[in-house]
Formats: structure tokens, C-alpha cells, sequence
């Protein structure tokens, strides 16, 4: 064996162990549920999803929103979604006229509507543009959906609904969330498609 080999192997072993804790535990499936039944209802009512994060949590709120707006597992018409983390111009400016905690609300302000479905991912649950986009999309009227690792931290106690995935480490929670956002966007469009 190689010298990376043994490294390998324990490192998809890890990754295989969060998600066999995040299969059973029965609380985080009954919100991963909650949330897909949230997001149908959001859609076909006309509303659209809007998911942020920071870093890896900001690739996996691009790659949702694509699942969304693109196809998952069959073609059909685009649901509504944006990343709000993909206008670097827009990031930019907002970060340095108002600073980088605003980054995420500024452009709920500008683009959300009553009864969209914010979704907010960090996987320490106390990313700060993340926590004060929650709030305002609270004020806006939008439902609020969060996605962070396995304490109660500060995001769920800001939003509706908050997956809190049985991972430990950053990576193995980064490798659930994209995970449940493949779920949920599989169940999403199977149940919205299905015909």
C-alpha cells in the first residue's frame, strides 16, 4: 500500500460514518422533510428560493440553486433559484461600503418577496452575514431554512427550520449538506414534476 492509500480509505470511511449517523437520526430526517415540503409549497405558489453561505457553504448554495434552476434527474421546466453569493460586483461593493456582514441581507432587501424560502447554510451555525440575512428575511416576510453542523448553535435558534447534520468536522459536514440539498431536490422535483 501507498502512502496516501491508508489516508484515503479513512478519510471516505469518515465521510460514510457522518452519513450513517445522518441517516438515523430520525429528527434530522423529519426536518429534511419539513424543509422539502416547505420549498413545494414556496414553488408552487410562485415564490423562488434564495440560498447564501460563505466559502464551501457558498459552492453548495450555487450547486443547490443550479439543481433547482437547471434539472436534477429528469428535464422539466426551471424552478426559481438564486445564489447570492455568484455577483462578485454586488459583494464586493455591498462588503465595502456597508461591510461584509450585510452582503447576504442588502440583497434579500432587493430581490426578495413575501413567501420566498431563504436558506441559509454555515457549518459553524454562527457566521455572522449569514445570521443577520436570517433576520431580515424574518422582517421581510420569507420562510428561513438553515443548514449547519450538529450544535444548536445561533442559527437555529434565528430560523424555522434547521438541519443540523451528525457531523463533527467542516469537510464531513460540507459532504451531508450537498447530500440533503441532492435529496431535496430530488424529492422536490419528483413531487412537483411527477406527471
Amino acid at each position: 500500500m501507498g502512502p496516501f492509500e491508508s489516508r484515503v480509505k479513512k478519510s471516505i470511511e469518515s465521510s460514510l460514518a457522518a452519513k450513517q449517523r445522518l441517516l438515523e437520526n430520525e429528527e434530522v430526517i423529519a426536518v429534511i422533510s419539513c424543509v422539502t415540503e416547505t420549498l413545494i409549497k414556496a414553488f408552487r405558489a410562485g415564490n423562488k428560493a434564495l440560498l447564501f453561505g460563505n466559502g464551501g457553504s457558498a459552492a453548495d448554495a450555487q450547486h443547490i440553486a443550479a439543481e433547482f434552476v437547471g434539472r436534477f434527474a429528469f428535464d422539466r421546466p426551471a424552478l426559481p433559484a438564486l445564489a447570492l453569493s455568484v455577483n462578485a460586483s454586488c459583494l464586493t461593493a455591498i462588503g465595502n461600503d456597508y461591510g461584509f456582514e450585510l452582503v447576504f441581507s442588502r440583497q434579500l432587501e432587493a430581490l426578495a418577496q413575501r413567501g420566498d424560502v431563504a436558506i441559509g447554510i454555515t457549518t459553524s451555525g454562527t457566521s455572522a452575514n449569514v445570521l443577520r440575512a436570517m433576520t431580515t428575511a424574518q422582517k421581510l416576510g420569507l420562510r428561513t431554512i438553515g443548514m449547519t453542523g450538529p450544535k444548536k448553535s445561533k442559527l437555529a435558534d434565528v430560523v424555522e427550520q434547521c438541519i443540523c447534520v451528525p457531523a463533527a468536522e467542516t469537510p464531513r459536514i460540507q459532504e451531508c449538506h450537498i447530500l440533503v440539498g441532492h435529496i431535496i431536490s430530488e424529492l422536490v422535483e419528483e413531487e412537483i414534476f411527477h406527471d
